[in-house]
């Protein structure tokens, strides 16, 4: 018998990898009105892999054994007499006997249908009707496996909040009835910008995980990346700019994963990393799509973010990091994105180029906001610039504040040996 422990970290590890699949083409079977019992399956299925996988053991393809499990699950709702007339109509030529049902789900069932349901499911997540939040936040629950705390990370707020937003968006899923499929024209310029922004969240969840003790995990960043080759692959999507700068990136910051902890797990800066650690086939990728991105003279915040990236990356060392173009290009960012976390990224490059004593500056006028004055990393970064300008009893505070809010054991650890070096010097 193995351990549960091992059950259940196998279990998570096929619901990050399967469950957008399996939610997705549930939903084109049960439609887009019936998301809360599509997830419901999808959730029973998992719940009974850790059952008999404790006594049975593990199959040898525990992936397909799930999607048959909910195959199954949705086979026999969609037998149920009550249920036959609201669902078979989501099901194209289906008579009404078990063999025909069954037929058709084995075809829905397949790679292509699925990466096809995948892409229709984003998109009816990100429909104009659903308000911005809440399309985000139904997109990283249904389709990218994401838990309540994470999307509350994610968003910068309480979980109590998620949850009320995917009641908002299931609800008008299903009074809208919104179609499950891929708009076109200008519909479907409009929604890809929320489909990137929740590709780009799933990203960055991946690279600074909310929970537990690992800095990143690999796996949400590599969906993420999958994710966006589904819409950079598509044949209906004609400008795909945005979603080659978001690509490259997403390579980019990859390609730093090695090198941002040490054997001990303990979280490096960019100035300690050892950059023969880095990846140099992502790079090269990354720059592949940096230059398709700009075939068609988009600008968007990827873009700018990718070629701030793409500085990092090619600097032979942390010393010759141009700084100076790093912080032209976040001037022209605030011109489409002056968000808080925007300016305190673009404080980092101002005291590289002018000084702690300005950038502290910038911060003052930033402490007060309330996206801020609760994120570890602002202060964290004012400890940064207070140590460089040699006001280390301030930054010890700012540190400690920082320790209070970190929530991965590698940030307190790098926290709490910054503050000794403070302390050391008070």
């Amino acid at each position: 018998m193995k351990p549960t422990s091992e059950i259940n970290q196998l279990v998570d590890h096929l619901f990050r990898h399967e469950s957008g699949k399996l939610v997705s083409v549930l939903t084109r079977i049960l439609g887009s009105e019936n998301i809360a019992l599509v997830e419901d399956v999808v959730q029973d299925a998992l719940v009974e892999a850790i059952d008999q996988w404790k006594y049975s053991g593990v199959p040898a393809n525990p992936s397909a054994w799930l999607f048959r499990v909910s195959k199954n699950k949705a086979l026999n709702i969609l037998n149920r007499e009550k249920y036959k007339r609201q669902y078979s109509q989501h099901i194209s030529h289906v008579g009404r006997s078990h063999s025909d049902i069954e037929l058709e789900l084995d075809r829905l069932f397949s790679d292509d249908e699925i990466q096809d349901d995948q892409l229709r499911m984003i998109f009816t997540c990100c429909h104009p009707s659903i308000s911005t939040d809440s399309q985000i936040a139904i997109a990283l629950k249904t389709l990218c496996g994401f838990s309540i705390p994470e999307i509350a990370k994610a968003f910068f707020t309480s979980e109590d909040n998620v949850n009320k937003r995917l009641v908002r968006a299931r609800q008008k899923i299903r009074e809208d009835k919104i179609p499950f499929e891929v708009p076109q024209g200008i519909d479907l310029e409009k929604r890809l910008t929320t489909v990137l922004e929740t590709i780009y969240l799933l990203f960055n969840e991946g690279y600074s995980a909310s929970s537990g003790n690992d800095l990143i995990r690999f796996e949400l960043c590599e969906e993420a990346i999958r994710l966006a080759h589904f819409l950079e692959t598509d044949k209906i999507i004609k400008h795909k700019g945005n979603v080659c700068a978001l690509l490259s990136l997403m390579y980019l910051n990859a390609s730093r994963f090695k090198a941002r902890q040490d054997n001990d797990g303990r979280l490096l800066t960019m100035a300690e990393q050892d950059r023969a650690l880095w990846d140099k086939h992502m790079q090269s990728l990354g720059l592949t799509y940096l230059e398709r991105s700009t075939e068609n003279n988009d600008l968007s915040v990827y873009h700018i973010l990718a070629t701030i990236s793409a500085h990092y990356c090619f600097a032979p060392d942390y010393q010759s990091t141009n700084w100076k173009s790093i912080l032209d290009l976040y001037d022209t960012f605030i011109q489409l994105d002056s968000s808080p976390l925007v300016l305190l990224n673009r404080a980092i490059a101002v005291s590289q180029v002018s000084g702690p004593e300005t950038a502290l500056e910038e911060l003052n006028v930033l402490k007060d906001h309330p996206t801020l004055s609760a994120y570890h990393l602002f202060h964290s970064t004012r400890a940064e610039f207070l140590i460089q300008a040699n006001q280390f009893e301030e930054a010890y505070h700012s540190l400690q504040r920082a320790l209070e809010l970190a929530p991965l054991k590698s940030e307190r650890e790098l926290l709490a040996k910054k503050m000794l070096f403070c302390k050391e010097r008070i």
